[in-house]
């Protein structure tokens, strides 16, 4: 189901074992659009430490109960290889912490986790194959990994001016892959918002804080507004992507 990332934030992180903390941030990949991290807020409980979980060991999010789960022991990620806050994710750590975790690498393959569609495929494999399956994950070239945080406030150029800032991110939260960015056009088009596909980005300007998408200004205001009420609907979505000409990501 597609569902608002900033509605996650705070969640709280429900190990096999008790609380671990609450959901803080998400990393993504620029290239796939894939949640590859959640950030975790464990207050007290590991200071100076910035403590990330993959979906491959996500549940699904109870949103009635703002809980997320986490198919991991308290010890277990505890003891995960340490990261400092705010440093960045580099290839090597990624290679160290799938071996620790046991997990099967995402990278590697045409599909946004590897060979599969889905973190939670990759977790059955693992579990399937027993322990030793991931001994020595090869490294590989640092990911280019974001923080919806940080993209979050990034001026949106079209491709004849600006038309808003990012205001919120649409998930979904079976596959973990970002489907849309929400748009906030507030200083264009006072009260009006909009989504736009990773596939109609061209591309970020990371020192500038901006992105640029593959649309015109006209384009935008005449198009289907978004109402954040809701998660957006499959006829929404069939509308959306019928204005805009554009392929949809679905069969």
């Amino acid at each position: 189901m597609l569902r608002s990332i900033d509605t996650l934030i705070g969640h709280v992180l429900q190990a096999h074992d008790g609380e671990i903390g609450r959901c803080k941030d998400f990393l993504f990949d620029d290239e796939h659009w894939g949640i590859r991290y959640m950030v975790a807020d464990t207050g007290k409980w590991l200071p100076g430490r910035m403590v990330l979980v993959s979906p491959i060991s996500l549940g699904h999010p109870d949103w009635d109960e703002k809980r997320l789960p986490v198919a991991l022991t308290k010890e277990q990620i505890e003891n995960a290889p340490d990261i400092a806050v705010d440093a960045p994710v580099s290839g090597q750590y990624e290679a160290e912490y799938f071996t620790y975790m046991g997990y099967l690498p995402y990278w590697g393959g045409s599909n946004p986790w590897g060979p599969y569609m889905t973190p939670t495929q990759l977790r059955a494999d693992a579990e399937e194959a027993g322990e030793g399956v991931a001994t020595s994950i090869e490294h590989r070239k640092d990911p280019r990994l974001r923080s919806v945080r940080e993209v979050t406030g990034y001026h949106i150029h079209a491709k004849d001016g600006d038309v808003g800032h990012v205001e919120d991110f649409i998930v979904d939260d079976d596959n973990w892959i970002i489907r849309y960015m929400v748009v906030d056009t507030r200083n264009w088009l006072p009260g009006r918002k909009v989504i736009v596909a990773p596939e109609w980005v061209r591309g970020f300007d990371w020192a500038e804080r901006t992105a640029t998408v593959d649309l015109t200004k006209a384009q935008i205001e005449d198009g289907p507004e978004y109402t954040p009420d809701a998660p957006p609907s499959r006829s929404y979505e069939e509308h959306l992507y019928d204005y805009y000409e554009r392929p949809t990501y679905w069969p």
